[in-house]
């Protein structure tokens, strides 16, 4: 990743919005360049290319390498020289999410309670201390004239409203408030509110801060993508690449390592899978979003102990262009392992490349053959389907009646909890930012505020995906969520029945969890495995017949 530096070019101008204002420790700078209107042809309006960075040293998310160096925000391919991103834990829908109990059912289509401490509270306070930033901030004109009804002022006129901020207001502001404020003001097109709070929020987020200030930093650039209509240039351009030089780990795995939703997903449907098939001869997994593979290493190693010998084992792996970034190539690469795998186990073994995004896939793709015991594995990739809200092929329930249609012993689901698949946006934004929140204090846990691992974790695989829940809507936003009671109202209408879940799989995650924050919980409710942090369930397991 290049660090940006101050400079004009013919590709852009460079400014920046805020300068370092000694009485207050400075958490985050932002840094703005502005791209020509040919950059991002989808829209024909001049695109923004954002980049966040802690005062003394530079952390930047997204993209950051400046227009000289020849990258382009709107282009899928980014430039040799800059890192990228993959899924989020979860990829970890009007209405809140958010549970204060975790023994609430949330298995509620249209929505779970919102949050008692998420939102802009009922009184006036806050209202009152940014009403008393915003006169600050544009002077005592600002109260007899209309002029600040207008899109963002000029880069002059900012600089001089900065020198006159009164900067010991800002740290008695709540910045989850001030979030939903900013979001607020987006929503309803006020753009002149909307740039005194994004003034605001960027004296209070930061990428090594607290789980909240890093967390804003990622949202606070979705609403500047959704306001400059670049979150869908952005989400295509950042795939996840393995970082070279000095560093060993993918940022998946270092996310893999310090916590346990990736395990909950491989471990919980290894369990389901082993025992649906245990007396098969021949067996054929598809996976889903099969990724780097590592989810069936411990699966082909068990069956190779299996009474009477191994099984015949098939996997198709079923993945798109973006993680052949995080894998460093191709499907064939998951198939030589696996395969090396399988030999040093005396495990006869096939696999089968399905190089594709699931809305694309055919029966022909998936190679059934007669004879086979068939498990199928949804990990975290049923939410990137189109449904009915977004096209009339409705790709998320023709998949599920596809798979029906093949009989399967078994199939596993495992999603992220959250509702953000049909909300409008600002409900959607305030329930990302309640899951969020959970989520980045549940990582925040395992590494230093300062650990650079963790910054490049949550900016590569994490801050992408909230990018694209905050700024894009129709066909453009692909992260789209569902509670399990939606998910199982559509399991169930394309003719899947539950699959009882034996006491084997919530031991096993109970086991685990051991090597994690006691915060973690894991709840068997209703046939499905929930997994939470404090009181919000971030994740369920289920499986179906």
């Amino acid at each position: 990743m290049q660090t940006s530096e101050e400079h004009q070019s013919s590709g852009g101008i460079h400014r920046l919005y805020h300068q370092p204002v000694q009485e207050l420790q400075p958490y985050c700078l932002s840094e703005i360049q502005i791209l020509d209107n040919n950059e991002c042809p989808s829209n024909g309006i001049q695109q923004t290319h954002l980049s966040f960075g802690t005062y003394n040293e530079q952390y930047f998310t997204l993209e950051s390498a400046p227009v000289t160096a020849g990258y382009n925000v709107c282009d899928s391919s980014p430039s040799a020289g800059s890192i990228s991103s993959n899924r989020s834990p979860f990829s970890p829908q009007g209405s809140q999410s958010y549970l204060s109990d975790p023994h609430h059912s949330p298995d509620n289509a249209s929505g779970s309670p919102i949050s008692g401490s998420s939102g802009v509270d009922d009184g006036n306070e806050l209202r009152h201390k940014l009403r008393e930033l915003e006169l600050s901030l544009l002077g005592p004109e600002s109260d007899t004239t209309d002029s600040c009804n207008c899109s963002f002022r000029s880069g002059a006129h900012q600089a001089a409203s900065i020198a006159r901020w009164k900067v010991e207001m800002i740290p008695r502001l709540d910045l989850k408030q001030v979030l939903v404020a900013c979001a607020e003001a987006v929503s309803e097109n006020d753009m002149s509110r909307t740039a005194d709070l994004m003034g605001v929020l960027e004296q209070m987020v930061s990428v090594s801060g607290e789980p909240i200030q890093r967390l804003g930093a990622y949202m606070l650039e979705g609403l500047r993508a959704r306001l400059e209509l670049s979150g869908s240039c952005i989400y295509k351009a950042l795939k996840c690449k393995e970082p070279t030089g000095p560093e060993l780990l993918s940022y998946m795995h270092i996310l893999y390592q310090i916590c346990p939703y990736y395990k909950f997903a491989y471990m919980s449907a290894n369990v389901v899978i082993g025992e649906a098939i245990k007396n098969e001869p021949r067996i054929h997994i598809i996976d889903f979003q099969i990724a780097q593979g590592s989810q069936w290493v411990s699966l082909i190693q068990a069956l190779a102990c299996r009474p009477g010998g191994a099984p015949l084992i098939r996997i198709t792996g079923v993945d798109d262009s973006d993680s052949a970034h995080a894998r460093g190539g191709g499907l064939h690469m998951v198939g030589l392992r696996l395969s090396k795998v399988a030999e040093s186990c005396n495990v006869p073994f096939e696999f089968h490349a399905a190089g594709m995004s699931g809305s694309e896939v055919e029966l022909e793709n998936l190679r059934i053959c007669h004879g086979e015991a068939l498990a199928v594995n949804f990990p975290y990739m049923l939410h990137h389907m189109p449904d009915e809200s977004v096209s009339t092929a409705n790709h998320r329930d023709r998949l599920l009646r596809l798979i029906k249609s093949l009989q399967p012993k078994v199939v596993t689901l495992v999603e992220q909890e959250s509702n953000t698949n049909t909300s409008a946006f600002l409900p959607r934004f305030v329930e990302t930012l309640d899951y969020y929140t959970a989520m980045f204090e549940s990582i925040d846990v395992a590494r230093p505020r300062n650990d650079k691992q963790r910054i490049n974790a949550e900016q590569h695989c994490v801050a992408r995906d909230i990018v694209n829940i905050i700024a894009c809507e129709g066909a453009e936003r692909v992260e789209r969520h569902e509670l399990l009671g939606k998910w199982r109202s559509r399991f169930l209408m394309a003719g899947f029945n539950p699959y009882p879940l034996s006491s084997s799989v919530s031991l096993a995650i109970k086991d685990m969890l051991k090597e994690y924050s006691p915060n973690f919980w894991l709840q068997e409710r209703n046939g499905a495995l929930y997994l939470g942090w404090k009181n919000r369930i971030l994740a369920t397991s289920c499986a179906w017949v």
